[in-house]
């Protein structure tokens, strides 16, 4: 037995129906036998009778496979996308390498949750950050040998910045400082260790601004805990 799929056309109308049959030959002729008309079963039950009358053994979708392991994703590919339309990683350095991959995601983990090199590892392996940029198992180590190097590569990134954004012999200032509450109202602010001031056990932000011949930008952003 089979289920059969029969269409007909009526004007711009296309109207399906979905009858079980049974095949039978007669000597050299085979002529199908309808059974039932189960056009009136939800599309789910007419795909399942077609695959158990086919012989695919069904089985309910919760015994289907097992959970090993789920981890998050959907912020780890906003960034990056981000990271790919700004060409970043050709910022960073040219050539692909294992250590442009280590700073990708420390960049990508400073956006997605603030932290120390030791947490970013955690990181990696807590999302699909270390999984999609191919660094998953990195250790500290190799974060800060990713740093050593980045460092190597400084004057090469303010170049290409310089191309991008800036025109011939235009000059960029910038600083970071940082502040404390007393309260506790400011979405931005966290707590932490302010280096200026020295206040321990308050919240603070971390404050930058960009001045160029065409004005300023400033930005705020939650203070690292230390």
């Amino acid at each position: 037995m089979h289920v059969a799929k029969i269409s007909r056309r009526h004007g711009d109308r296309e109207y399906n129906s979905y009858l079980v049959r049974r095949s039978i030959r007669e000597g050299r002729r085979v002529r199908h036998e309808t059974i039932a008309n189960v056009s009136g079963l939800p599309p789910e039950a007419i795909e399942a009778l077609t695959l158990a009358l086919k012989g695919v053994a069904l089985v309910p979708a919760g015994e289907a496979f097992e959970i090993v392991r789920s981890r998050k994703h959907g912020h780890v590919e906003a960034v990056l996308t981000a990271a790919r339309r700004l060409g970043l990683a050709r910022l960073i350095d040219r050539e692909p390498s294992r250590e442009r991959d280590l700073c990708l995601a420390m960049i990508a983990g400073r956006v997605l949750e603030g932290g120390s090199k030791l947490a970013c590892t955690r990181q990696l392996e807590a999302c699909t950050l270390g999984e999609e940029l191919g660094v998953r198992g990195a250790v500290h180590d190799d974060l800060y040998a990713a740093m050593d190097w980045l460092l190597k590569r400084q004057s090469a990134i303010e170049q290409r910045l310089a191309r991008r954004h800036l025109r011939e012999r235009e000059l960029v200032l910038y600083d970071m400082s940082c502040s404390y509450f007393e309260g506790r109202s400011c979405p931005l602010a966290r707590f932490g260790y302010d280096h200026g001031s020295g206040k321990r056990g308050r919240m603070h932000v971390d404050c930058g601004c960009c001045v160029t011949a065409t004005g300023s930008r400033s930005v705020s952003r939650r203070s690292k805990v230390h």
